[in-house]
């Protein structure tokens, strides 16, 4: 099943979810323990990532594999292109599809750290050469791009940032998954200046629960994200007065308040980054009830 089957299908709004392969597999059992606790969403599908270059790729595929015999949840793998070939991503895309796996989401992937690593040397720049590969050549797939409200962090303008999101969305991507955000008027800016250049795919929105302050400082200084002022010493502040517990629940307040914003202005469902972690989903959906 194409995920974006399922999401026109919808009446409401959605929690679709996203998780990332333990390394290691004796946290197998622990990681499909929380798979099967957030169940309880209901969620559309699952996102599960893998890393640069595909470091976790055969994690990504028997996980994947796994989420949708034996959890139930219809999965969508990432695919990234950086330092990978045609031969390689056909051949995990054949893989996926033994699985029983048709959808991905596709990324260019984070350039490696090693001093020698060239874009203009690799088969594939961008996501927009990965959406094309998989649409021309494996349309039973379903196919997400990313997409950045506040801008990708390698994007000069927002004009260039709209340019290459039309030109991933026009190679043949189904609908738009959003980098997390905390300022919701991003996300609507975003979607306004997407309709007002004829792109009418569905975008969701990511959110992400904010569990620590230091986690928070880790995961902006990797995507590039902007986190408001007024939030930021919010953090702060409940960090220093009641340390990570305290955090959690200001984060939660937050995020609560970001859900219900998004869903009243029209988005279709809301795409949680779990970070693994059950009771921070499941604490925030109770409270949300979509």
């Amino acid at each position: 099943m194409k995920i974006i089957d399922a999401i026109q299908s919808q009446s409401k709004p959605f929690y679709s979810l996203e998780f990332f392969p333990p390394k290691e597999k004796k946290q197998w059992d622990s990681f499909f323990a929380t798979v099967e606790r957030l169940k309880a969403l209901n969620p559309l599908f699952a996102s599960v990532t893998y890393g640069a270059g595909g470091s976790t790729q055969d994690n990504t595929l028997e996980i994947t594999s796994r989420m949708k015999h034996d959890a139930g949840i219809e999965p969508m793998a990432h695919l990234t292109c950086v330092g990978a070939s045609k031969e390689k991503i056909n051949g995990f895309i054949n893989k996926l599809r033994e699985a029983d796996v048709h959808n991905v989401l596709a990324l260019r992937g984070d350039s490696p750290a090693d001093a020698k690593f060239s874009w203009t040397d690799q088969q594939f720049r961008y996501a927009s050469d990965l959406v094309e590969l998989v649409s021309n050549e494996h349309p039973d797939f379903g196919i997400s791009v990313a997409g950045y409200p506040a801008a990708h962090p390698e994007s000069q303008t927002f004009a260039d940032d709209l340019h290459y999101t039309r030109i991933k969305i026009d190679a043949g991507s189904d609908f738009v998954v959003t980098q997390l955000f905390f300022d919701v008027r991003e996300y609507f800016d975003f979607v306004s200046r997407l309709r007002s250049n004829g792109i009418d795919k569905p975008v969701i929105p990511g959110i992400l629960p904010i569990q620590s302050l230091s986690s928070i400082k880790r995961i902006l200084s990797l995507c590039g994200a902007n986190i408001p002022g007024q939030l930021y010493l919010s953090l702060e502040e409940a960090n220093a007065k009641g340390g990570d517990e305290a955090v959690k629940e200001t984060g939660l307040r937050f995020a609560v308040n970001q859900i219900r914003k998004l869903i009243d202005g029209g988005a279709p469902g809301i795409h949680l980054y779990t970070l693994n972690k059950a009771d921070m989903c499941l604490e925030l959906a109770d409270r949300v009830k979509l």
